[in-house]
């Protein structure tokens, strides 16, 4: 049986790097990452294989002045825990939103694997 315990250590993770992403620290978020971790869209594309990788794609992305990831949902099952999140970013388009399905594997305190499915940007209305 899991308890509401065995839940909050397996979110911790994911909350910490979320926390670490809105805040753009780097250092901050990848202390939740496994050095052997697996990054993936949805469902098999693999994007970033190990913290090194990860640590490339976030410096880039916490460059974006309006970087921001909005918790819509979250459930935990075992090992994994799965966020629904609206993310603020800056497209090449210009700015906007994008739906995010996040699901995450956790094991010893950290994220292991992670898979992100994208929805289709919004794009913010622009000055008239």
């Amino acid at each position: 049986m899991t308890t509401s315990e065995d839940i909050h250590d397996t979110a911790l993770p994911v909350q910490k790097q979320l926390e670490a992403y809105n805040a753009r620290d780097i250092d901050a978020f990848m202390k939740w990452w496994a050095a052997d971790c697996k990054y993936y869209e949805f469902s098999a594309r693999l994007l970033a294989d190990g913290a090194a990788e990860i640590r490339a794609r976030h410096i880039v992305r916490f460059q974006e002045p309006n970087l921001c990831g909005r918790l819509l949902h979250r459930s935990v099952v075992a090992d994994m825990v799965v966020d629904h999140e609206i993310v603020t970013r800056t497209f090449p388009e210009g700015p906007g939103e994008i739906d995010v399905i996040a699901i995450y594997q956790v094991k010893d305190a950290k994220i292991h694997q992670a898979w992100f499915k994208l929805g289709t940007p919004r794009l913010h209305a622009g000055p008239a």
